[in-house]
């Protein structure tokens, strides 16, 4: 399959791209915030060419060149990807741990914790907390990452399915699911008695190897092939899905995911995975 060399700038016209000028390749024009450019089997972003695009905030990647319609499944981590916030940190703000927990959480995704030893940790500093702060937090806190409701629009529109699964939980996976109307979702269930969270978990951990066998499981259930499937998320454990999926994208990612993606979003929103595809 042909690559191609796709930059992405809502201003692209305006950037300069004259670095391009020395690489040989085919002339080509920007098409709105997008440039797509055929290159050989073997190009690759030299440091040059990646630091003059990243000075000026665009994001790049060499792909195969594929309409969005060729794919037939995004698999997608929900906190920091699908949305703004890591949920247990919003939570834990209920008890005055937020500072506490955020660190466990950030130590976890760049890949220094035990995703499911962290997991538990942070849950139970939870213990004793009202449940009703999850809706509170869903209604007051929780918020969609820029270009997430173009980018599911787009997926209805070009008939990709959509899988949401998450290290956090399904009170918020669950309603996320019903507002935008995608098709699958996975994720954590808090353990709730009384109107209080214990502390526990439920049933098994959603971890990254969970991810990325829920990915390997909906791309045989759908009947498709590894290269129909894009997988997108953060942390250090989106990484075994990332590497499963025929096309992984990291996405505002922490340095470790970066480095196992095959594209990264350092600079626009969910609507730039659109943008790597015709």
């Amino acid at each position: 399959m042909q690559r191609v060399l796709i930059l992405q700038h809502p201003s692209l016209g305006q950037c300069n791209l004259n670095v391009l000028n020395s690489l040989n390749l085919p002339a080509a024009t920007p098409s709105g915030r997008t440039l797509r450019i055929p290159v050989a089997d073997d190009f690759q972003v030299s440091e040059t060419l990646s630091h003059a695009l990243l000075e000026q905030s665009i994001d790049y990647a060499v792909l195969p060149d594929m309409a969005f319609s060729d794919l037939g499944l995004i698999v997608s981590d929900m906190d920091s990807t699908l949305i703004t916030i890591e949920c247990v940190d919003e939570i834990a703000a209920g008890v005055g741990l937020k500072e506490q927990v955020t660190e466990i959480t950030e130590q976890a995704m760049r890949g220094e914790l035990d995703f499911e030893q962290s997991l538990r940790r942070r849950v139970a500093l939870l213990a004793g907390l009202d449940a009703r702060v999850l809706q509170e937090v869903y209604d007051k806190v929780l918020q969609l990452s820029p270009g997430a409701e173009y980018l599911l629009d787009e997926c209805k529109k070009h008939g990709v399915k959509f899988l949401l699964v998450s290290g956090g939980f399904t009170f918020f996976t669950e309603r996320l699911q019903q507002r935008l109307g995608f098709e699958y979702q996975h994720a954590n269930v808090l353990e709730i008695s009384d109107g209080k969270l214990t502390g526990k978990l439920v049933g098994k951990i959603v971890d990254a190897q969970t991810k990325a066998d829920l990915l390997a499981e909906y791309r045989a259930k759908l009947g498709l092939q590894a290269h129909q499937v894009l997988a997108m998320g953060d942390g250090a454990n989106d990484i075994p899905m990332l590497l499963e999926s025929g096309v992984g994208i990291a996405y505002r990612a922490k340095p470790k995911a970066q480095a196992h993606a095959d594209a990264c979003i350092r600079f626009g929103g969910l609507e730039a995975v659109r943008g790597w595809f015709r």
